[in-house]
């Protein structure tokens, strides 16, 4: 029924000879619900959902009774949006807001916690307030550690302390650093439960109150983070910290145990390691022996995500992504449940429990697919029955998608690449315009399921292949080297071999082919034009980066200029892995895209490339975007981005 009433109606897929405009809308809305949670008692729903092109609602329902969700309070999305809001208690939520601006040259993001009762009365920031006696402004306005289940409404919360000045104050306030307080969400009383500590990053909690960990990144002297946090742990009943774990960052991956959940039943803490040259999940014994037990490996790829439930965060298993993603629990009830589940829903296989009431009688999931966008549920155990709560994109309910089929792809030096290939729906993967499409990261992979860009293309009548080449994450390792920016020539390499291969297996046609990606894929799709500018006939950059060194010095004033030094690294493969300092070699014709409030990625990166290409006598044009970060996360932008490339494609490619 909520599906029916918040669809917006839309015809069947149009031809690749019909305007693209009322696919790019559908397929440019933002998702449906961006976050969800479940309160205590398993009777309501908490929804951020999207309002006007760029806005967002806080919006409740109640699936047993049916019926519209009621909208308790709206954000605009200029500058400030919703990002997440978890129930408390069974009336009152606590909130994390997000606000991106500029100040002058300078974008400043920052983000504040309040809490709201259910009906939308009752407001109270949660953020400590900044004085005129606070020596300087900190921008992280806490983060929710523990909800601790007690029905009161007392939160633990990570917060930064700032300092004050003690000029005319009898009083002097010198606490600085992260540190932890229980706060009343209906008073607003504070108590402090950890110190701060000025170079503490890090706390984590067993989900019922009690901080158990806590992670130290040591600070140079000057102001930029160590490339290591030392972890410690406290035994049961103890306040004294004890050594657990160091943390190294290399160059976007870890090396040494990384701590994720505690599990208070067992006394010990879940974590990730390697094992063999991939990531593991192991678990360590926080009794004081320092027991340490491997939980799940995978001899393909890393084990990387954790799979936690309920309000306090229960870990009830792990997932990797081979092919498509696998969980495996350790919770057979949620086992069987998730197998159920997966073939009661078949077009649905990617179920995953997001939230549960106090007593996980209630379930509240998510299942999606390649061919079908997703919805939430909830599931009630005892009655066994699954009631829809929201369809993640109403507005594609009536457009036929394309399957993604995973496929490998032989590189130059004959490795086997990963990717998947995503078709036109009815056809026969034959003689069809193409697109490459790198993923961003570099530290990230793509996986199966629906993806709105590559099913846009495939709707339009372009055959999509995503490309893990090497440098991507979650291959291990030996697969991620020194990541895409040091190893750019072996992550390109991989990329222009995919579109070779879409041509020699004749499923691109002759002279259609073209790269498109977002972020580092924008990035790939340059240089990808420098090094082979015969191989394809068009790109499309979203949020590139252009030049390595000019990206380097925009973290030059951020706490972690250090790490992105390393990423990048120095010598000769900077300047040749420069789209914007090769710009002359580029043939095809090029369209960019980017957003004036990219922290990211500044966008003097696409501008610098605009200035590059046209000095070079090319074919470019830069769209600008006003008021919009990384992601586009505007609905409006988003389909006119759509529509933009659908038009430069079939110009470009002479379709």
């Amino acid at each position: 029924m909520l599906a029916a009433l918040l669809a917006s109606a839309l015809p069947a897929v149009v031809s690749a000879q019909q305007s693209a405009a009322p696919l790019a809308r559908a397929f440019g809305a933002r998702e449906g619900i961006s976050q969800v949670s479940l309160s205590p008692d398993g009777s309501r729903v908490a929804m951020i959902v999207p309002i006007g092109t760029r806005g967002n609602a806080l919006m409740i329902a109640d699936p047993a009774k049916g019926g519209m969700p009621v909208s308790v309070m709206q954000t605009s999305g200029n500058p400030e949006r919703l990002i997440s809001c978890q129930w408390a208690t069974t009336d009152r939520l606590v909130c994390r807001a997000y606000v991106t601006a500029r100040n002058s040259n300078l974008i400043e993001a920052y983000t504040r916690l309040f809490a709201i009762d259910a009906d939308g009365g009752n407001f109270k920031l949660i953020t400590a307030r900044v004085n005129d006696h606070s020596l300087y402004f900190h921008g992280d306005g806490g983060r929710i550690l523990d909800l601790t289940g007690d029905g009161k409404g007392n939160v633990l919360i990570a917060r930064q302390y700032v300092p004050e000045s003690s000029i005319d104050r009898v009083i002097q306030r010198n606490d600085e650093g992260l540190g932890v307080e229980r706060v009343d969400l209906k008073s607003v009383q504070r108590r402090p439960v950890e110190r701060a500590k000025r170079d503490a990053v890090e706390y984590i909690t067993d989900g019922v109150g009690t901080v158990r960990i806590m992670g130290i990144r040591p600070t140079a002297g000057t102001g930029y983070s160590a490339s290591e946090i030392n972890y410690f742990y406290r035994k049961l009943d103890s306040k004294t910290w004890e050594p657990l774990s160091k943390l190294e960052i290399l160059g976007g991956r870890y090396k040494g145990f990384n701590p994720y959940a505690v599990d208070p039943k067992l006394n010990v803490v879940f974590g990730f390691d390697d094992y063999n040259g991939r990531q593991a999940l192991w678990k360590v014994a926080l009794d004081g022996t320092m027991k340490r037990d491997m939980v799940l490996a995978s001899n393909q790829v890393d084990v990387d995500d954790l799979i936690r439930i309920g309000r306090h965060q229960r870990v009830v298993g792990a997932s990797i992504a081979t092919d498509f993603r696998r969980p495996e629990f350790f919770d057979t009830e949620l086992s069987a449940l998730s197998k159920a589940l997966g073939k009661a829903l078949p077009k649905q296989p990617l179920v995953s429990f997001v939230d549960a009431s106090t007593d996980e009688s209630k379930l509240l999931m998510f299942a999606g697919g390649d061919t079908h966008p997703g919805a939430f549920y909830l599931f009630d155990k005892p009655s066994r029955k699954l009631a829809e709560v929201l369809p993640v994109r109403a507005e594609l309910a009536d457009v036929p998608l394309a399957t993604m089929k995973a496929i490998t792809f032989p590189a130059a030096d004959g490795t086997k690449i990963p990717g998947y290939l995503t078709l036109p729906v009815n056809s026969d993967g034959k003689n069809l315009p193409a697109i490459v499409m790198p993923h961003g990261g570099p530290s990230a992979r793509d996986e199966w399921g629906f993806d709105w860009w590559a099913q846009f293309f495939a709707a339009r009548g372009f055959a999509v292949l995503q490309p893990n080449f090497r440098g991507s994450a979650g291959y291990g390792s030996d697969w991620f080297a020194d990541n895409g920016f040091r190893s750019w020539k072996t992550a390109i390499g991989d990329v222009n071999d995919a579109g070779r291969w879409l041509q020699s297996s004749g499923i691109a046609r002759q002279g259609k082919l073209a790269i498109v990606g977002w972020s580092y894929g924008g990035y790939a799709a340059l240089q990808s034009g420098v090094v082979d500018p015969d191989l394809y006939k068009a790109v499309i950059a979203v949020a590139p980066v252009t030049d390595l060194a000019a990206w380097k010095q925009e973290f030059f004033e951020r706490s972690n200029y250090p790490q992105v030094l390393q990423m990048v690294g120095d010598g000769p493969h900077v300047r040749e892995g420069s789209p914007a300092q090769n710009a002359a070699a580029i043939r095809a014709p090029v369209l960019m895209f980017h957003g004036d409030l990219d922290l990211n990625v500044e966008i003097e990166e696409s501008r610098l490339m605009d200035r590059a290409l046209r000095s070079a006598g090319k074919s470019v044009e830069l769209v600008e975007y006003k008021g919009l970060a990384h992601s586009l996360d505007d609905s409006a932008a988003r389909a006119d981005m759509l529509e933009r490339s659908d038009v430069f494609l079939r110009k470009s490619l002479g379709l």
